[in-house]
């Protein structure tokens, strides 16, 4: 099932609070909203982003296991390269070095992520500073319409930002 992610920006906790509950009943289960608020900000029992939505984690391992496959395929073919009785197991030593590589990469990289703030957020920092509230609500596409419409319809003060074009594997 392929999901999208809807993004709203909420003046209050108490309108999020109704958002949430409104959605609860049109069968979006609570695990696919997310909310991200300015540092300090009480959600109470309102479902906080987690912190593979509020970094750059899953972008990081993306590139990082890319750019690690290819310098660890590079440094398989140096190696070859250099000591040619290696030619007999090169594809074993192109193979290894090209995961590791990959495995590296994406820790290295999935750990700097983890510190930084995620850049699909960016355009939103100043309605976060202001105090308003950012909902992250994933839904099947073949919802989507229905539900921006359901928040629009009953909250014309809730700001449609728009929708993600895909989800990552984890969220």
């Amino acid at each position: 099932m392929k999901i999208k992610r809807i993004y709203f920006i909420v003046p209050n906790a108490d309108l999020a609070r109704t958002i949430v509950n409104e959605l609860l009943v049109a069968r979006v289960e609570e695990k696919h909203m997310h909310i991200l608020a300015k540092r300090g900000t009480d959600l109470h029992e309102l479902p906080e982003a987690s912190m593979l939505q509020k970094s750059d984690f899953v972008p990081a391992v993306q590139r990082g296991l890319a750019l690690g496959g290819v310098v660890g395929t590079l440094a398989g073919l140096v190696g070859i390269a250099v000591a040619p009785a290696a030619a007999v197991v090169a594809g074993g030593v192109i193979l290894a070095s090209s995961l590791a590589g990959a495995g590296v990469g994406a820790w290295l990289s999935g750990m700097v992520g983890l510190n930084v703030g995620n850049t699909r957020h960016k355009q939103f920092e100043d309605a976060i500073e202001r105090g308003e509230l950012l909902m992250l609500i994933d839904v099947p596409i073949s919802r989507v319409e229905e539900i921006s419409e359901l928040v629009k319809t009953h909250h014309p003060e809730a700001e449609l930002e728009g929708t993600e074009p895909r989800i990552p594997a984890f969220p």
